[in-house]
This record gives C-alpha cells, sequence and structure tokens, in this order.
C-alpha cells in the first residue's frame, strides 16, 4: 500500500452553533499530487482528486483545544495512504485564530456535534460519501479525546472543569452510534468522572497517554478504564519520555521555540521519530477493529 493523497475542503453548517466548520478530508486517490502549503506545512496533495475505489473506513479526527487539524498532518496522511478516508474538522471557536469559546459550556456542547456534522457531510459528498462504509472511527488528542468520547455515547457533566458555573449538570450531548472504535491520545477524560458516565461507550479503544504530560496526567487513564464497560477492550499504553504535545507532527524549524508549548517535548524524546510508532500502532488497530483488507477496503 502507499496511494496518493487525495484532499477535499468542505464547508459543513452547524445550524444549533450558527457557525461554518472547516472540514477537510484526505483519502487514497489515483491522482497525481501537488506540492501545497498549508499554513505553514508543504503537503504533497491531489485537491479534488479522484477516489481510489472502496468501500473505505472513515475516520474522523479530532484536534486539541486552540489547535488545527493539521498538527495531525503526519497521522492523517499516513492513514490516508493505507487507504482510510480521514475527516479532519477545525472546530469552531475552539481553534487556531477563533478560540472564543475555550473552556465554555456552549465548547463541551459544541464539539461533539461538530463530529456528528462532519460524518453527516462526507457520507453525503458527491465525491467521496458513496466510496464509505458504514463503519467510522474516531481519534481525538486532548480535548479532541473529550470530544470522541462523547460523540461515542460518553455523558459528559459541567461543574468545576468549566465556566459554566452552578452545581453539576449533564452535558447535552447526542450519542453517534455509527462509531465503531476510538483512539484516545492524551484524553481530556474529567468531565466523565460520574458514576455511568462512560457506560455508553461499548467499542475497542485505543489509549496512549504521557509520560511526562504536566496538562493531563497519565494517572486519568483511570477514569476510562474503570468508567467503559468492558475494560478488557482497552489497549492502553503509556508513552515513555513523552509530554503532551508528543502526539502533534513535527513543526517546521522555525516555529520550533520554547516560548511555543505544542512545539516542545521533554528532554531526549525525538518526536519525529515517534510518528512513526504512532502511526504504525493506530494502523494495525484501525484495520483489525474496522475489518480492513489489504488493499485498504472495508471487508462485508
Amino acid at each position: 500500500m502507499g496511494h496518493a493523497i487525495g484532499h477535499r475542503c468542505l464547508a459543513v453548517r452547524d445550524i444549533a452553533q450558527d457557525a461554518i466548520i472547516e472540514l477537510n478530508l484526505l483519502y487514497p486517490s489515483g491522482d497525481a499530487p501537488r506540492l501545497h502549503h498549508v499554513g505553514s506545512y508543504p503537503v504533497e496533495l491531489a485537491r479534488d482528486g479522484r477516489p481510489v475505489p472502496g468501500p473505505r473506513a472513515l475516520v474522523v479526527l479530532s484536534h486539541g483545544d486552540g489547535g488545527t487539524p493539521w498538527v495531525h498532518r503526519d497521522l492523517a496522511i499516513g492513514l490516508a495512504r493505507q487507504g482510510f478516508v480521514v475527516a479532519m474538522p477545525k472546530h469552531p471557536g475552539n481553534s487556531l485564530n477563533d478560540n472564543a469559546l475555550a473552556g465554555s459550556l456552549s465548547n463541551l456542547e459544541n464539539r461533539p456535534r461538530h463530529l456528528r456534522l462532519c460524518v453527516d457531510a462526507a457520507l453525503a459528498d458527491p465525491m467521496i460519501g458513496t466510496n464509505l462504509a458504514a463503519r467510522v472511527a474516531m481519534i481525538g488528542h486532548s480535548m479532541g479525546g473529550y470530544s470522541v468520547l462523547a460523540a461515542a455515547g460518553g455523558q459528559p457533566w459541567s461543574g468545576g472543569t468549566d465556566m459554566s458555573g452552578g452545581p453539576p449538570r449533564p452535558i447535552a450531548v447526542t450519542q453517534d452510534r455509527r462509531i465503531a472504535a476510538l483512539v484516545l491520545l492524551a484524553p481530556a477524560t474529567r468531565w466523565f468522572g460520574a458514576p455511568g458516565a462512560l457506560s455508553g461507550v461499548d467499542m475497542p479503544i485505543l489509549m496512549r497517554f504521557a509520560e511526562h504530560d504536566a496538562l493531563i496526567p497519565p494517572r486519568l487513564a483511570d477514569i476510562v478504564r474503570q468508567g467503559v464497560p468492558d475494560a478488557g477492550r482497552i489497549a492502553c499504553g503509556l508513552v515513555a519520555g513523552a509530554g503532551h504535545f508528543s502526539f502533534l507532527s513535527p513543526f517546521p524549524p522555525h516555529r520550533i521555540r520554547p516560548d511555543f508549548p505544542p512545539s516542545q517535548d521533554p528532554p531526549g524524546f525525538d518526536r519525529t521519530a515517534y510518528q512513526a510508532v504512532l502511526l504504525a500502532e493506530i494502523g494495525e488497530f484501525l484495520r483489525r477493529t474496522m475489518r480492513i483488507d489489504e488493499r485498504g477496503v472495508c471487508e462485508a
């Protein structure tokens, strides 16, 4: 395997938030790619290239607080080369240059809905939708981990960890029953500490925490392990030497500096080398749980 990468960008309307979700789709394409610059990142893509026939599994990737989907470009491109269709939303109100809702109750309600709307949009797209299988996987880093847990059937609770004020209460989210597998990378789990909050998340989970994560300590993995119906369906691991942002793709040299925490790793950790490890682990997990054959096609 090793497909060229097609790229399609959709504008997804979220009526509830009155916002547009920018959705980037990466997928296997038979067309020749060209060099494009997405922000400060040079990427070889075939814009609106013809998809390689499927059916393909859809993987939705949710970025962290104040981030962009392109900070996970190595993982997304690697999965698309393996045959997956990767949907990368940019969460309005909680993304780069648009972060007014960070820490708010509205953001906790919006993010899981964004993911559901993006699945709808990908399936309805005239170029990509007919090439997709019914099975969906989701990957989330940090606040993205919160988002995919809530979309997959978790019931988050407000109070104490957001700006809502007042006593704790359930946050309004809707389960997307199309989700068949989750990948959680240093997930923000603290909203799921109430009894039964994760009882609806009954699916295979690959979960990774960073040893030196000061933002989301590895002990928070216990919230997931103790909260889901079957902890035996979780493949949980601690990434030795890693920090919170070590799951992101390396930044260009001009953006690597001490006052930009997402570019920084604990001393001695090789983020570039780890990207290959992360891709291999996630790719194997998704191929197995989503029943993907050697061509990258979903088995019946």
